[in-house]
Parts: C-alpha cells; structure tokens; sequence
C-alpha cells in the first residue's frame, strides 16, 4: 500500500509537470498536496516497515520526536492546504472572469508557502512544548509510529490534589 501511494503521488506530480495544459491553479495545489503526502505517509511507514523487519515494535524518543513533528507539520499543512484549495474553487466560481487575475502563479505560490510554513509552524507551537516535560524511566516507547498520547504516558509530573 506504501509503494501505491508512492507511485500514485509521483505519477500525479510528474504529469501535472509535464502536461502544460494542467499548469492551472488547481493541479498546482493537487500537486502539492500530493508531495504532501509523500511525506506524510514516508514519516509514518518507513520507521514502520523497518520495525517490521527488525522485529522490534520500540521507537527511541529522538526518532519519536522527529516522526511527531512531521506528522503533525504534514497534517496541519494538509488542513490549511486544503482550505486555500475551497477558496481557489470559490474565485473560479464567484468571480470567472477575474479569476486569472485573482489566482496568478505568484498568489497561488504565496498561498502554497504560506500553507506550508504554517503547517509547520503548528507542529513546532505543538510538539516542544511536549517534549520539554520530564521523562519518567527509559525513553523508548512501545510503539511503531509515535504520537503525542504516547509521550505523554512517559511524562512524570505531579499533579497536585485537592
């Protein structure tokens, strides 16, 4: 399934690359959702497959770290991606004849960046203030693919009662 998506992704790219009649606002944006998920997906199933591999389901904490910080950039990105992608769709709509004007490729590339750099902008406010807490024990974690909850099973804080 790994190597589908891949290939699906890639395909999607390079024919958006190739074919000037897909160099449109919207392919422009399917393509980066697709190098999206390109990401997304390696950042999940490569620790994964090699965990498979290796036999061990343990994941150390700098590797959870960063696998983390990715997950979350690459579904933030996608969240803010996807909705400057609805906004495309309603100037096509709302305004035909304007449209080439509103949606140029210097917009549509300000609005990329701006998708990707708050995605990972999110993740960053997200993951270090998690990952400054204090470890109780070792730091692996009895999992393949690493999210928040099961660092957060690691932390030591005493809660005060009342």
């Amino acid at each position: 399934m790994y190597l589908i998506a891949l290939l699906g992704n890639t395909i999607l790219i390079s024919i958006t690359i190739w074919d000037s009649h897909l160099h449109t606002p919207m392919y422009f944006f399917l393509s980066n959702l697709s190098f999206l998920d390109i990401f997304y997906t390696s950042s999940a199933f490569t620790p994964m497959l090699e965990n498979f591999v290796s036999g061990e389901n343990t994941i150390s904490f700098s590797r959870c770290a960063s696998q983390m910080y990715i997950s979350l950039a690459m579904g933030s990105t996608e969240c803010v991606l996807l909705s400057m992608m609805a906004y495309d769709r309603y100037v096509a709509i709302c305004n035909p004849l304007r449209y080439p004007l509103i949606m140029n490729k210097k917009v549509c590339a300000q609005i990329a960046a701006g998708s990707w750099v708050t995605g990972c902008l999110t993740a960053l406010v997200e993951t270090v203030p998690v990952l400054q807490l204090p470890l109780c024990g070792n730091s692996i974690i009895n999992h393949f693919a690493c999210k928040i909850l099961a660092v957060l099973q690691l932390i030591c804080l005493e809660t005060p009662t009342g």
